[in-house]
């Protein structure tokens, strides 16, 4: 089947072989350690996709890698393959949004944990060629002044050539970006893919996972043409029957999905 030859070519820069590989305590533990160049005493528990709504009328957030240790510090982790153009944006969010969900009503401020977000990018986001980027509230007036909220942004890209990281976080995004194994983490990584690849009930959700994405693309491939359509009947340009034709649907059939989309012929 095409979907098993897909997952079988999955890497760990995929965001469903990450989730799954970082359930693994030791290495998400490695890799935060990694990437901060700090010593974590114990994480106490792992959350992927964890979903965080506020309010029914707010953006509700799902989060790839959720962790806090045993310190109450929190570590949001993120693979992004695509550059969305609004990745320090959505921190900004994801911060807010965090942050909202740890504080309780009545809580002090101070009870607000410390905490990362950090998104492991495959290309450079800000184009200054740097393998990371660390991002602290500081005074402009004077940078050596930092707010000290307890919040930090960090986003990584594996292609750079700045002797900017330590090598073990360089073997890591060199294996991210090559799949090269250089040392004994890239090696357990590798080992950790390769076993999340070969679990069938994995490989059954990440099925069910790619047809439900597939199912909404064409939703919303169809959904554009029948408004495309319906704006040239509008016009004058098309008929009904010659719309529904160019769909390859009968007349009715165009009726009904014109009002599953909730398209602007319902108002008409």
């Amino acid at each position: 089947m095409k979907i098993n030859h897909i997952y079988s070519k999955l890497s760990l820069a995929n965001d469903f072989i990450f989730m799954k590989v970082m359930q693994n305590e030791h290495l998400c533990k490695k890799l935060l350690e990694l990437i901060l160049d700090i010593q974590i005493e114990k994480l106490e528990f792992i959350e992927h996709q964890k979903n965080i709504d506020i309010s029914p009328s707010s953006h509700g957030i799902r989060l790839d890698i959720y962790v806090k240790d045993s310190k109450k510090t929190i570590y949001n982790v993120e693979m992004q393959t695509v550059n969305t153009k609004e990745l320090p944006a959505r921190s900004r969010y994801y911060q807010s949004v965090i942050d909202i969900n740890l504080i309780e009503k009545g809580q002090s401020y101070k009870e607000l944990s410390k905490s990362y977000i950090i998104f492991i990018c495959t290309f450079d986001i800000f184009g200054y060629g740097r393998h990371i980027y660390t991002f602290e509230n500081l005074c402009l007036q004077d940078p050596h002044l930092h707010l000290n909220d307890g919040s930090t942004k960090i986003f990584l890209n594996p292609y750079s050539d700045m002797d900017d990281i330590h090598s073990e976080l360089k073997n890591f995004l060199t294996y991210l970006s090559d799949e090269l194994i250089t040392d004994s983490f890239t090696e357990e990584l590798s080992e950790a893919v390769n076993k999340a690849k070969n679990n069938e009930e994995w490989r059954r959700e990440y099925m069910t996972l790619y047809m439900k994405e597939q199912e909404a693309r064409e939703s919303g491939r169809e959904e554009g043409r029948i408004n495309t359509l319906l704006s040239l009947i509008q016009k004058g340009i098309l008929s009904e029957s010659q719309a529904a034709q160019e769909l390859g649907v009968s007349v009715e059939d165009f009726r009904l999905k014109a009002e599953q989309f909730n398209t602007p012929e319902n108002n008409n």
